[in-house]
């Protein structure tokens, strides 16, 4: 199935059940303040996201939302998602990573930038400048 491919690609961790049902209420909390289409469409992937991301870690969590919304969430999830990994694999290289970065985090929030530079063991604040830069000219999808 081309979900659990890409997520395999993607390379997230996987956790217990309880870890992904806490992940898809906060995101399901995150759509209900949503305002506009293009922010609800974004919040619509990240429940999606999670619940298949939940799937593949092996849980049978049945998706929250209605067959169009979990159809709208998959269109907008492929390549929101794919271009932050392919974003930060780039990104992790340029700074001298020796391994692969595999985050989907958004890369605007510079606090997540640290946090994925420490997990990675980089250099913090040459991974966030490399990001910065990087930023102005990457495709990401909100």
């Amino acid at each position: 199935m081309l979900v659990q491919k890409w997520h395999g690609w993607l390379q997230q961790p996987k956790y217990d059940k309880a870890w992904h049902e806490q992940d898809v209420a906060d995101e399901l909390e995150e759509l209900r303040q949503a305002k506009g289409v293009i922010h609800h469409w974004s919040e619509l992937s990240d429940v999606v996201y999670t619940v298949s991301r939940a799937r593949w870690s092996g849980h049978d969590l049945a998706y929250p939302l209605s067959r169009g919304e979990v159809l709208i969430g998959h269109v907008y999830m492929y390549p929101k998602y794919s271009l932050r990994t392919v974003f930060f694999r780039s990104a992790g290289r340029k700074a001298g990573s020796l391994q692969p970065v595999h985050s989907v985090r958004n890369p605007k929030k510079t606090h997540k930038l640290a946090k994925i530079a420490k997990e990675n063991n980089i250099d913090q604040d040459l991974f966030i400048k490399i990001c910065e830069s990087k930023l102005r000219r990457w495709p990401l999808l909100p």
